[in-house]
């Protein structure tokens, strides 16, 4: 074994022992607290991450059960609104048939009355029980026109009407749950055609 205490070994020796010492020496309060500062701050770091991930991922799930919700309405919706617009046809047909019979007249036959009594008396009932399903039947004669629930077949001189509104319904505007199912067919007013200059009013009757 080498003891000159000159010897490379030795002097390696020599060097190597205050750094062990160090290392081994208690932390100052000074660097223990900026150690446990620098900890502090990276656990708030990665706690901010986790919380920024964990709102993003609940806003995903949020917005997959919206849009799940949203597409089962929709589903639902249409699947309602054609049986509703088939509902309606049937409702309209019935109308028809039940102006399609004779005016009420003097001394007409009582099985005509009692058939007509009766049909109306249907279609008041058929009717009750759409307007508690959400189904709705306006009349839109005397109304402004809307191009949103209004289809214009044709338009005519009018002086009692005022311009734009509608004189007279071919078929009723049905709504269902105020979305529109059916536009009524309807003539719009105008002006005389002497008075056209002056109101301007014009609507397309194109179908």
């Amino acid at each position: 074994m080498n003891t000159d205490p000159h010897s490379p070994d030795a002097t390696a020796r020599s060097e190597q022992a205050p750094d062990a010492a160090n290392a081994n020496a208690p932390l100052t309060p000074d660097q223990l607290m900026q150690a446990a500062t620098a900890r502090i701050a990276e656990l708030e770091t990665e706690l901010a991450e986790m919380k920024d991930r964990w709102i993003r991922a609940e806003a995903e799930i949020s917005n997959v059960r919206a849009r799940g919700r949203r597409e089962a309405d929709d589903a639902r919706q249409y699947a309602v609104q054609k049986f509703a617009t088939d509902i309606v046809e049937a409702a309209e047909n019935l109308k028809r048939g039940i102006d399609a019979l004779p005016p009420a007249s003097t001394g007409e036959p009582e099985i005509l009355v009692k058939v007509r009594d009766g049909l109306a008396g249907i279609e008041r009932s058929f009717t009750g029980v759409l307007e508690r399903n959400g189904i709705r039947k306006d009349d839109p004669v005397g109304q402004p026109f809307d191009p949103n629930l209004h289809q214009a077949m044709a338009e005519q001189d009018s002086e009692v009407h005022p311009p734009g509104t509608v004189m007279q319904a071919w078929t009723a505007c049905w709504t269902l749950n105020g979305r529109l199912l059916k536009p009524a067919m309807v003539v719009v007013a105008k002006a005389p055609t002497a008075e056209l200059p002056s109101s301007g009013f014009k609507i397309n009757t194109t179908v």
